[in-house]
């Protein structure tokens, strides 16, 4: 679906009580607006679960219209939109730009520092935002809350006057999340018309005057924040994904007391820039520890050097499941033992396959799956899709998929096989609060029948859980 009517642009318009974005009569596969309208002075969050039409409706106001029909709206010239597709795009454009091969040496492609408008001075807002030590690392290389905040930096500096931020919450320390708020406040006392779109209802800020609520393709409610706010219902109970007795497997009871992961003097860099040293990290069968700490502490990376990700995993005094790394082991051999859920997996899915073919990779190992399966493995893929509510879903491709179904979906990869050490790094990014608090519960039943050993990084206090035994906190590296 498509429509030819031409776009208004807002700075076109005289009278400053005209709104600066008005659509009307939007329609398409899983979206239906009649009219949506923000003006000057009004700060606007929009909030709706996963599968409500949110992602369409920011992928409508990006400017992506082909798949919708509607009037003429009127959106800005000076508009940005930060939403995870558009970080993607990014990412996939360093990847195809990327000469390691040709340079005969890593390739950091387009430096932090780059992102940066050249005009004025940024200094402030890179202290605020805590940027200024990674202005000279590849984009690549930045961890999501990271890479998030560059682009946010991006479009401001870039003179940009009026944004829209998707979850911009997610992939950001508590420190951050603060950060973020005195910035987008300070902007709007600058002038600037804000929009942020949220799937959890416990991060809708105080800052909003306006909230807007999605649900099931409709934008159901909107108006003053207080009145629209106190329409919206509760969490309904999680607990859905049901028990693990499909799950039990031999290693159940076994192994007891048996390391599965000892790194010693541990340490990390990319490039010249020193993510974490003499890190002492050991877990044992049952250890279920919860990693936290600040944006670039080195989480992300210390479970990629786990996983295999990260080639520092051979410079370091590192023994997975009893094996020294480095010591001629496969690392096909390892990683049938982990399931993992990441951000970089999660962007470094760009590849063709439908949902159900990236749940059955799970067992595999491998983005996309390229080896035949068997019916049972297949059977146990659909178990899981009709679990997180996506048997709908089995046939889409994975990139059609929003955001939060991307990540139900890699979940369920993760857990398909129901691995010795399961590596969830922000696994709840994108999920709206009933699927988050489902998966923690369920992780909480996998904890209690000793099913797997779970390394869980988080920034988010209401993910801190009793069936973590360990706490390991990582501080930035100054």
């Amino acid at each position: 679906m498509n429509s030819a009517n031409p776009i208004i642009n807002s700075a076109e318009l005289n009278d400053p009580s005209d709104p600066w974005l008005d659509i009307r009569n939007v329609t398409g596969e899983r979206l239906s607006v009649d009219s949506f309208t923000a003006r000057a002075g009004e700060l606007w969050c929009i909030w709706g679960e996963n599968r409500s039409g949110l992602d369409d409706l920011v992928q409508f106001l990006s400017g992506e219209h082909d798949r919708f029909l509607f009037d003429p709206p009127t959106l800005p010239k000076d508009f940005a939109v930060i939403s995870f597709n558009n970080q993607q795009k990014i990412f996939e454009e360093e990847v195809r730009n990327d000469d390691s091969d040709y340079l005969q040496k890593k390739d950091p492609g387009t430096l932090a520092r780059d992102f940066l408008g050249t005009e004025g001075n940024h200094e402030e807002l890179i202290r605020l935002l805590r940027l200024d030590h990674i202005l000279d690392s590849g984009y690549r290389q930045l961890s999501s809350g990271e890479s998030r905040k560059i682009v946010l930096l991006n479009a401001i500096t870039n003179g940009v006057g009026h944004l829209l931020v998707q979850n911009p919450y997610d992939g950001l320390d508590t420190a951050a999340c603060a950060e973020f708020d005195q910035i987008m406040t300070s902007l709007h006392s600058r002038g600037l018309g804000i929009i942020i779109t949220l799937t959890s209802r416990r991060d809708i800020p105080d800052w909003c005057t306006h909230l807007a609520c999605m649900h099931k393709g409709k934008l159901v409610k909107q108006g003053l924040r207080s009145e629209v706010l106190a329409d919206i219902p509760r969490d309904t109970a999680g607990d859905k994904w049901g028990d693990t007795a499909d799950l039990a497997t031999a290693r159940n009871g076994s192994e007891n007391g048996q390391m599965l992961v000892s790194l010693k003097n541990g340490r990390a860099r990319y490039g010249e820039r020193i993510i974490f040293s003499g890190l002492d990290f050991f877990v044992k069968k049952g250890d279920h520890t919860l990693i936290t700490g600040p944006n670039g502490a080195g989480k992300s990376t210390l479970l990629a050097i786990i996983s295999g990700d990260h080639s520092d995993c051979y410079a370091n005094d590192l023994h997975l499941f009893g094996t020294r790394r480095g010591s001629g082991e496969s690392i096909w051999d390892l990683k049938k033992n982990m399931g993992i859920v990441s951000p970089d997996l999660h962007r470094n899915h760009y590849i063709p396959g439908n949902t159900i073919q990236i749940v059955i990779s799970g067992f595999f190992d491998s983005i996309g799956l390229y080896r035949n399966y068997t019916k049972s493995q297949e059977r146990q893929a659909r178990v899981w899709l009709k679990r997180l509510g996506l048997e709908d879903r089995e046939k889409t491709p994975f990139r059609r998929l929003s955001f939060g179904e991307q990540r139900l979906v890699l979940i369920a990869r993760a857990l398909i096989k129901m691995p010795k050490l399961l590596l969830l790094d922000e696994p709840t990014q994108g999920l709206d609060d009933i699927h988050r608090d489902n998966l923690l519960q369920f992780l909480e039943k996998v904890a209690t029948a000793r099913l797997s050993t779970i390394l869980y990084v988080s920034h988010r206090h209401d993910e801190y859980r009793d069936f973590f035994r360990q706490h390991l906190e990582l501080e930035q590296n100054t």
